[in-house]
């Protein structure tokens, strides 16, 4: 293992990794610690053996908390979507997930694909700054967001007559389909949310040894065994690996 690798992702002698306790798909549990469980932390704690430092996780209420502090010396990788906005202060590696995101609507309402969502005077409910918020942000220019500080809070937005759409991730708006047949998901996803390994810009080296790791994890069915040890193997895709 190259030293340079090493100082780069953890130049404290353990590997830090934020956490998004947000994506109820990629941390679906606890350990028996009470430590972050699930593909997330699994894939942080393979890298951190890969390198031979211990594992620690720092989690985050959020996606954009964690983004945010990217400046704040308080984490060595972060486990997160890749998005452009981000990109901007962060190096993503390949992807080792994907996460389908929908738009759902009322059966009465007359949308019958993505691109008629994007009119004026409609309003789309969604989790501020997660992936697919930050991706209408830059595509959608007409439609009005209706920004709420959790995923929950956005459907239940939606579901009190506060927007005409709901957009989130496809597995959570399955759960509302199951509950009500008074709504339907649109079809096919707006958009699908690579999840990524981060790191803090201008360390090359690091992200290349990431892409690698990954693209090995991948081949080798590491990624897909955990998605099927959490129970979340029919809720992701696993993005080809060169």
């Amino acid at each position: 293992m190259n030293r340079s690798v090493i100082d780069a992702l953890a130049p404290q002698g353990v590997l830090r990794a934020g956490i998004n306790m947000a994506n109820f798909l990629l941390v679906s549990g606890q350990d028996p610690d009470g430590m972050p469980d699930g593909v997330s932390p699994d894939l942080a704690r393979r890298i951190a053996a890969e390198i031979n430092v211990p594992c620690e996780m720092v989690p985050y209420e959020s996606p954009g908390e964690l983004a945010d502090a990217v400046g704040s010396n308080s984490w060595d990788i972060a486990n997160i979507a890749a998005e452009a906005e981000r990109a901007q202060v962060i190096d993503f590696s390949l992807p080792y997930a994907q996460i389908d995101a929908n738009f759902m609507t009322r059966n009465e309402s007359g949308f019958t694909c993505n691109e008629e969502v994007d009119q004026d005077g409609v309003r789309i409910a969604a989790y501020d700054r997660s992936a697919y918020d930050l991706w209408l942000t830059e595509n959608f220019t007409r439609a009005t967001m209706v920004r709420s500080p959790s995923i929950a809070r956005s459907h239940d937005d939606f579901k009190n007559g506060k927007a005409e759409v709901l957009a989130s991730l496809k597995p959570k708006l399955l759960e509302e389909i199951a509950a009500s047949d008074s709504f339907r998901i649109i079809e096919p996803p707006f958009t699908g949310i690579k999840q990524s390994v981060g790191i803090r810009k201008g360390n090359p080296e690091a992200r290349n040894f990431l892409d690698r790791l990954i693209a090995e994890l991948i081949h080798s069915g590491f990624i897909a065994d955990s998605m099927k040890k959490h129970g979340v193997d029919q809720k992701l895709s696993i993005p080809s690996a060169p």
